[in-house]
Parts: structure tokens; sequence; C-alpha cells
């Protein structure tokens, strides 16, 4: 059998001497401005997922700052799972780190989740017509969603149809390859989430610093 290379191998390794919990949450590209998990509502008690965790700095906030029943986050990266589980394993049971394609592991969670979220996670990375249904199955009744996205991509307009963007990454070994990331106008993401089944759809524009490429947030 034939491994996917983990492109997300080399990410993030330069942060791994922080090892503390983030004091705060933020939706922005800067993770230094927006709102905060205020947008996910009351979280005591819920069985919360962060899709596309990463290293789960998110996670991990929330699991210390705020009193889910659990959160579960979920990352396909080897590497970014051994990150996770190296700075916040010790948060357990409360916090949960899953190795796991994200669309597989909502299809095998029917009815398990309260509230799923992805801060330019799984929602920026993953085909749209595979993760969005599943996550819609994966709620529960009166569940939510909330993910952010890139308004642009360094300056590039986002698309208006369902259309991914190529840009270059590295394999562990170093080898050049190519990454998929989604980066949709507005009605495009109402019409997909429209079409899994989700309702009352929300959207809300953040703002990047200064000059016409700095990366902008949409949050959802």
């Amino acid at each position: 059998m034939t491994r996917t290379p983990d492109l997300w191998h080399h990410y993030g390794r330069r942060h791994t001497t922080d090892r503390a919990v983030p004091s705060g949450f933020h939706w922005s590209w800067g993770q230094d401005s927006g709102p905060g998990a205020e947008i996910l509502g009351d979280l005591t008690g819920r069985c919360v997922g962060d899709l596309g965790a990463g290293a789960a700095r998110q996670a991990a906030h929330l699991a210390s700052h705020h009193q889910p029943a659990r959160i579960l986050a979920v990352d396909a990266s080897p590497a970014q799972h051994t990150m996770a589980s190296d700075l916040y394993g010790h948060l357990a049971p409360r916090l949960r780190l899953f190795l796991c394609d994200v669309p597989a592991h909502l299809r095998a969670s029917t009815d398990t989740y309260d509230v799923l979220y992805s801060v330019f996670g799984a929602a920026d990375f993953t085909e749209p017509r595979e993760l969005l249904p599943a996550a819609v199955r994966a709620l529960r009744p009166g569940g939510r969603l909330v993910f952010s996205t890139l308004y642009h991509l360094g300056g590039t307009p986002a698309h208006p149809d369902v259309q991914h963007t190529e840009f270059g990454a590295k394999t562990p070994d170093g080898a050049a390859a190519v990454m998929r990331r989604w980066v949709l106008q507005e009605h495009v993401w109402t019409m997909l989430l429209e079409e899994a089944g989700f309702t009352r759809i929300t959207t809300e524009v953040l703002p990047g610093g200064p000059g016409p490429r700095a990366p902008r947030t949409r949050s959802w």
C-alpha cells in the first residue's frame, strides 16, 4: 500500500517551544483579533469537535478555560498529531486527540457532537462536498458548525465556484509537493452549506492587517 506523504510534517515546528495553553481563542488569521470562543455558544457539558486541529492549541484552550464534557481534536497528519500529543496530552480525558481523516471520523460519529469548529483547518483543506454532509450528520439536533476560512489567497480573489487552489508544500524528506485549499466566495459557501442541510447560516468578514494582500478572514 502506498502511503500519502504527510505534507504538514514541517508546519509549526518552530512554535513547539511555546508549551503554554493559549489564554485566548480567535478566529482571525493573525490569531489576535475578532470574536472569541463565545460564538461557539455555551460549551458547558457539551461534546465539541475541532476539525483539522493541527497542534490542538484552540482545543487546549477550550478544554482548559471552558467546561465542555469533552473536546475531540481530529487531524489526519501524523506529525501534527504527535505534536499535539506532546504539548497537550496531559489534558486528557477532557481533551482527546484523534489521528484520522476528518470526513471519515465524522461519518463514524453520527449524532455525536453539539458543536463542530474549524479554524483554518479541515474546512480549508477538505473537499467541501465531502466534509459538510458528514459534519451535518455528526451533529445532534440543534448543533452548530462554526469555521473560519480565507477571504482571499495572497490577494487573489476567492473562487466563484467550487474549485480548489493549489499551492506549494514539502514532503517530510523535503521534496516539492502540492496542497489543495478551498478559498470560495460567500455565496458558494452558503450554497454548499444549504445543500448539506445546514440552516440559519450567517457570516462575518474579519479584517486583516494593512495592505491589499493582508489575509482577511471569513467566519461562518
